[in-house]
């Protein structure tokens, strides 16, 4: 069966299911300034974040790239980059790589316009002309093939890994054997399970993807050795081990099943966007919300789906998020977040791959316009970009 949707082609090849002006504070100092502009002007979303200055030059550089890469999502139509004027981010080179995209960018600069008051004014003028521009395109019908899909788990019990991670990864399988894209990370979830990912990748655990595989989850834990932690400490979270996970090789067990079973084709940076990358890939990143959601952003993903059993009900400003709950009970309690029940597998009502396509099914909708819940109420500004060293 042949799948389609409707989206807005953008002048790079990308396809994108919202059609949003991103508002980017290229530093942290920048960032209410950017969150002003969108407040006064409809069809924005911003992303603010608490990076860009005292860094160092290693963390500096990914800021940027991150930025870059979160102002190239297909979801965005154009940008107005929101300068304060001395931050430690290349912000010509955000500038420059923005524009070679094709998209309308624009950018001011706080303490160039004369402060704070200013830089609104003039920002709200620029996007509002921005937001009118783009308000004209129209959805074309594209194949299922453009979709590039991201996928977590958050807030995860023992039905998690039993119940909704299964049937992300019955999508996940789909789309990859429909010639689409899929990326997943949480590196720090794959402790413990490194070796079943390795084995999947394209040319074998001795290969050169296997070898990142083991090479990403040595460096995560090197990082955590490096200052007198052990990470399997602080994984499971306690909100996992009173939801019933014992140990963070349990709970890697289970967080990898959202990967479905298909060959993994590669291993992106955080900052990597993922233009070209087809099939199974890993992104290196984080578990925690605010960091991967913005690195999963960050690689070109329309939308994610989103595990939980306790319940997670965050999203992203410019990517919606498809929570699945695999817990019953959860779900009850917390509808007005949760997109599709995955609990009634727990409940032998359902098998694995009937919802699996039901959650399929929901995808396509999202795809041609449907909001998820945590759209519709705009719970999705806890963002934030995942860096390495300290602040200095």
């Amino acid at each position: 069966m042949g799948y389609v949707f409707k989206g807005y082609p953008r002048p790079d090849g990308q396809i994108g299911i919202r059609n949003y002006v991103g508002i980017i504070p290229s530093v942290t100092c920048a960032s209410d300034v950017a969150s002003a502009i969108c407040r006064q002007v409809q069809g924005c979303v911003t992303f603010p974040h608490h990076q860009g200055c005292c860094q160092m030059p290693p963390d500096l550089e990914r800021v940027t790239d991150t930025l870059i890469s979160l102002g190239k999502s297909p979801n965005l139509g154009a940008v107005l980059i929101v300068s304060l004027g001395c931050e430690g981010t290349d912000v010509e080179r955000m500038y420059k790589e923005l524009a070679a995209t094709g998209k309308t960018v624009d950018i001011i600069r706080i303490q160039e316009l004369g402060g704070v008051s200013n830089a609104i004014q003039t920002g709200t003028d620029i996007a509002r002309n921005m937001v009118l521009e783009i308000s004209g395109m129209q959805r074309e019908e594209m194949d299922i093939s453009n979709v590039v899909m991201s996928i977590k788990c958050g807030a995860s019990d023992t039905t998690s890994g039993v119940a909704s991670n299964c049937v992300i990864g019955y999508v996940a399988d789909k789309l990859v054997d429909l010639g689409a894209t899929v990326i997943f990370g949480e590196t720090t979830e794959f402790i413990g399970g490194e070796h079943l990912l390795a084995k999947r990748a394209v040319g074998g655990e001795d290969g050169p993807v296997g070898q990142k595989i083991y090479q990403i989850v040595d460096a995560m834990e090197s990082r955590a050795k490096a200052i007198g932690c052990d990470m399997r400490k602080g994984q499971p979270t306690p909100g996992n081990m009173a939801g019933g996970l014992s140990s963070i090789e349990e709970k890697s067990l289970g967080a990898i099943m959202k990967s479905g079973s298909r060959p993994i084709q590669g291993v992106l940076e955080y900052p990597e966007h993922a233009a070209g990358c087809k099939g199974l890939w890993i992104k290196d990143t984080p578990g925690r919300e605010p960091e991967i959601l913005t690195g999963m952003a960050a690689t070109g993903a329309q939308f994610m789906m989103f595990s939980t059993g306790r319940g997670a009900p965050q999203g992203f400003p410019c990517m919606p998020v498809i929570k699945i709950c695999g817990n019953p009970n959860t779900y009850e309690h917390m509808k007005n977040d949760m997109d599709v029940n995955a609990g009634v597998i727990i409940e032998g009502k359902n098998s694995i791959d009937e919802i699996g396509e039901i959650a399929f099914q929901k995808m396509l909708r999202v795809l041609n316009g449907e909001m998820t819940k945590n759209e519709a109420i705009q719970y999705f500004t806890s963002i934030d970009i995942h860096c390495l060293g300290p602040v200095i």
